[in-house]
């Protein structure tokens, strides 16, 4: 029997509307995104303010459970990177960041149509195959 991966949807935006997403990330200030994300029941998560509550979240509860924290530290404090990730948003369905393929499929879609609108520069899909991500490092 195949192994049914789960997904995950990210969209890169302009700085412009990464600051808007940021303050509001249902959306609102880009009506065909709205409209989207809406129609999913989803909503965006910054990846730079998802690493930076990991950081957060494993100081205040122990490293010893965060294999990757120190890469995600040193991420959210490299300028570059930084300015990378704050132009990226994680899609969550249902509140869930990973979900089905059907779903992904459509989304995916209808993200990538309004690519060239308003500042979405492209869409990207992962999956949960381990083999086509990276592992946390050996301690």
């Amino acid at each position: 029997m195949e192994p049914t991966w789960q997904f995950q949807l990210r969209i890169t935006v302009s700085p412009e509307l990464a600051n808007h997403l940021r303050a509001d990330p249902t959306g609102a200030s880009h009506s065909a995104l709205r409209h989207v994300l809406d129609k999913h029941n989803a909503t965006l998560k910054c990846q730079f303010d998802a690493f930076a509550d990991y950081v957060h979240e494993a100081e205040k509860r122990g490293l010893e459970n965060y294999p990757l924290y120190q890469w995600t530290r040193q991420t959210i404090e490299n300028p570059e990177k930084k300015a990378k990730y704050l132009q990226s948003f994680t899609v969550y369905v249902n509140g869930d960041e990973i979900y089905g393929k059907e779903i992904t499929d459509v989304m995916e879609s209808e993200l990538t149509a309004l690519a060239s609108e308003d500042g979405i520069k492209s869409v990207a899909r992962f999956d949960t195959n381990p083999a086509n991500n990276p592992q946390p490092p050996k301690r």
